[in-house]
């Protein structure tokens, strides 16, 4: 509806994002030992409950209608049609999956590079890392919905830092085998055999119990529970694509918000695309960079130093550094970045500020993502009513 309005104007684009309040408080984040112990005294409470109400019984009799064999086969048919509708309700039948493909699917399987991993020389930390990376991947591939249940959602947590803890063990494991595979080669700087990785004995990570999808981030007025809104905008603050992240960090988000963007465009039949994209210091990969660039054919202008000092940061000097400075220093490379904060803070000013949005009303990403893209979506329909009204006018 924007672009037939003819207020798309994606040649400039401004990429960056926000950190916003989940509907979850930190001090509701517990370590794997408190969510066992909290689900036992639920079980325990639940144990006794049943001692009290059935008595001598001992509360587990199959009901009448498992007594009888007719019984049982109507219920195991009716069970079985109620988990073909599960996963999909709106899918077509061929659409639909089997329980046990869906169990399958449940278990991320990891791919681990290693020679791309090896090249950027970051030693064990780097399978960590990579391994994270994927398990992110595959949460947001196959996000979990957040159940109401308190007690359903202290089993989800504890679940989610039992996978963490073994997606660390295998990154472990697998450093370990191509550091082996290297040393009997007799690959330079392998040195001896790898110190073995002691895991803990129990997953020693933190998670939320209200929102386990919530991260504690750094914000502008201190530490949240929340997410990491993203936002692509162009020059006359039109958001162009909208996304949500659980990282504390932008350095991972150009590439994936650039092609958000143009596969917005591609949906919406718009024909222009983007040219430049300005984003700050916080953007800064040149993996992503080079994929932008040379792939996308879009020219990206980031500060490689930060905007609050101004000072170059240690050992950022020469090739692309020094390149990406000069540009920055011409007059046409300093105007168009100059554009960048008016492009996408009033956006975000507006949200926060004059529509009070301060925090996330959903739990669960793909809820939040939902919300996010829909106050975007908002936004939008904000500018284009102002232009009706004001082409009206005239």
């Amino acid at each position: 509806m924007c672009a037939q309005a003819g207020l798309v104007k994606p040649e400039l684009v401004a990429i960056d994002g926000t950190r916003m309040a989940g509907n979850a408080n930190s001090d509701s984040t517990r370590v794997f030992e408190q969510i066992a112990l909290e689900i036992l005294a639920e079980v325990r409470e639940t144990d006794e409950a049943e001692d009290r109400e059935h008595g001598d019984e001992r509360g587990d009799e199959l009901p009448e209608q498992l007594r009888t064999p007719e019984g049982r086969r109507e219920f195991f048919r009716d069970a079985k049609r109620k988990l073909e509708r599960k996963p999909s309700d709106k899918q077509h039948p061929e659409e639909q999956q089997s329980g046990e493909e869906l169990e399958a699917r449940a278990q991320p399987e990891f791919e681990f590079d290693e020679q791309r991993i090896v090249s950027r020389t970051q030693g064990r930390e780097g399978w960590r890392r990579e391994a994270r990376r994927q398990l992110e991947q595959h949460r947001w591939a196959d996000p979990d919905p957040v159940p109401r249940s308190r007690s359903e959602r202290l089993l989800l947590a504890a679940e989610r830092l039992e996978q963490e803890f073994e997606t660390e063990r295998l990154a472990n494991h697998e450093y370990e085998q191509a550091r082996e595979r290297r040393r009997k080669i007799g690959g330079h700087r392998v040195g001896g055999p790898p110190k073995p990785y002691q895991p803990p004995e129990v997953p020693d990570g933190k998670v939320n119990v209200t929102d386990p999808d919530s991260k504690r981030l750094k914000a502008r007025e201190g530490y949240i529970q929340g997410f990491n809104a993203q936002a692509v905008v162009d020059a006359g603050q039109l958001v162009l694509a909208a996304e949500i992240t659980n990282s504390n960090v932008d350095w991972s988000h150009l590439d994936p918000m650039i092609t958000a963007a143009i596969t917005e465009f591609q949906q919406a039949g718009i024909k222009g695309r983007i040219e430049t994209a300005l984003a700050d210091a916080q953007y800064w990969n040149e993996e992503h960079m080079d994929e932008v660039i040379a792939n996308k054919h879009i020219q990206v202008l980031i500060p490689p130093d930060g905007s609050a000092t101004g000072k170059q940061r240690a050992g950022w000097q020469g090739g692309r550094y020094s390149w990406m400075r000069t540009v920055l220093a011409t007059e046409h490379g300093g105007d168009l970045y100059r554009k960048r904060k008016q492009m996408i803070e009033p956006v975000f000013g507006h949200t926060r500020h004059n529509r009070g949005v301060t925090r996330f009303l959903r739990r669960g990403r793909s809820a939040v993502r939902t919300e996010w893209r829909l106050l975007m979506a908002t936004h939008n329909l904000t500018k284009l009513h102002r232009h009706q009204l004001a082409t009206a006018g005239a």
